[in-house]
């Protein structure tokens, strides 16, 4: 279940857009995927959550946690 301060890169018509779940609104629209990812990278650290990035197809190519990490990694020394 996704947090609802996390932030989603997706599709949006031709171009990309940085939104938060279950919302239909998105926060802003941008040319380039890049460009969405940088944006939501900003966001997801202001407020401490998850970066979920999508592909074309709308699946989560890949994540970035910004202090929320809910399987954080153990290191053993």
């Amino acid at each position: 279940m996704s947090n609802p301060k996390d932030v989603h890169v997706v599709r949006h018509g031709d171009d990309w857009a940085a939104r938060r779940p279950n919302t239909e609104r998105v926060s802003k629209v941008f040319d380039t995927q890049k460009q969405a990812i940088d944006y939501g990278r900003q966001i997801a650290q202001r407020d401490h959550s998850e970066l979920l990035v999508h592909n074309r197809q709308n699946q989560i190519h890949h994540r970035d946690s910004f202090g929320n990490d809910p399987c954080p990694p153990t290191d053993k020394d």
